[in-house]
Order: structure tokens, then sequence, then C-alpha cells
């Protein structure tokens, strides 16, 4: 054990000590929480975010503890580090984002066409399947739609696959003449 060499000014220290207002950082949170946090939810959006914001402002208080002469002014202090560390955050989220002549958006799945002109050839395409006679109707929504083979097909139909080959055929080649379906060529 040391002895110090001076022993007034370490009376004075512990007697300072003993008269500040919150004797320990812990303390001093316990008491001020609240407050510090409705400042901190001030100062951004999101609730979490003020969690994080006050946590790392009181880390630097506490770094800064035993520094800090007037221990009245520790909400001051609190603040101004609250708002230096949001203005950090801030500054470093602005470095982050680069301007560009075209966005880096990715195209809509399903080449990229509006999806009001893929339903309107959805509609249109089941328009021209209800004109097929329902023996060709129905081969073509089981093969295409069911996505079952020719040989389920001719299965579920009690058809043979000859049958379902050429019953198709027909049908794919009445919908390809179809004028509602031009606007998909």
């Amino acid at each position: 054990m040391t002895t110090p060499v001076c022993t007034s000014a370490s009376d004075a220290a512990v007697s300072a000590r003993q008269t500040r207002p919150y004797p320990s950082f812990a303390s001093y949170v316990r008491a001020r929480q609240s407050v510090l946090l409705r400042t901190a939810r001030s100062l951004t959006a999101n609730p979490s975010d003020a969690e994080d914001l006050l946590q790392t402002a009181l880390a630097k208080t506490y770094v800064a503890w035993e520094r800090i002469e007037d221990h009245r002014a520790l909400d001051g202090y609190v603040r101004r580090a609250l708002l230096n560390t949001r203005t950090s955050q801030w500054r470093k989220r602005r470095v982050d984002e680069f301007v560009c002549d075209e966005l880096p958006e990715p195209e809509p799945a399903g080449g990229g066409d509006d999806p009001a002109e893929r339903q309107a050839l959805r509609d249109a395409m089941w328009r021209a399947i209800m004109k097929l006679p329902a023996r060709q109707r129905a081969m073509v929504v089981l093969r295409y739609y069911e996505d079952l083979s020719e040989v389920q097909t001719a299965e579920v139909l009690g058809v043979s696959v000859g049958t379902v080959k050429s019953a198709v055929s027909r049908a794919l080649g009445k919908l390809r003449e179809d004028p509602e379906l031009d606007v998909a060529r």
C-alpha cells in the first residue's frame, strides 16, 4: 500500500467525492436514465436506435467520469455526447451513399413487364382457352396448367396417349391463331 505524498490533496478529493450529487456512475444512470432516453428519442426516429445512442453516449461518459469536475452538469455532458454521437452516425451513413446516373435496382421477376399487362395476358389466355372444345380444353389444362405428362393426362381422361398428343396439337394451333393473343407475340 502506498501512502499519499500530499495528504491534504487526497483528503480534498475524498471530501469532493462525498459532496457530489451522484457518487457513482451507476447511481447517476439509475436516476437519470428515463430523462436521457427521452432526449435520445428526440434525436432518432426509431426507439431501438435511441437506446443504442444512449448506450454509446453513456459509455463515453463512463470513460470520462473521473475527468468530469462538476457532476452537477452531467446531464449537459451526456446530452452533448448524445448529439455528437448522433452527428457522427449521421455522417458515417452519408459516406456510404453514392450518386449514380441509373438506379441499381434489379429488374422485377418475369421479364420486367408491367403486372397489369401480365394480368391482361393471363385473362386473354383464359378467354382463348374457354373457346376451345371441352375435351381439348381439358387436355391443355391438364398438360400445361397442371403440368401432367402426356401419359398421365391420357390416364386421367381415359384416352390413348396418341389422342392426347393430337388433341393438344390442334388446341395449340387454335390458340396460336386466336387474334386476342397476337399482342403476346
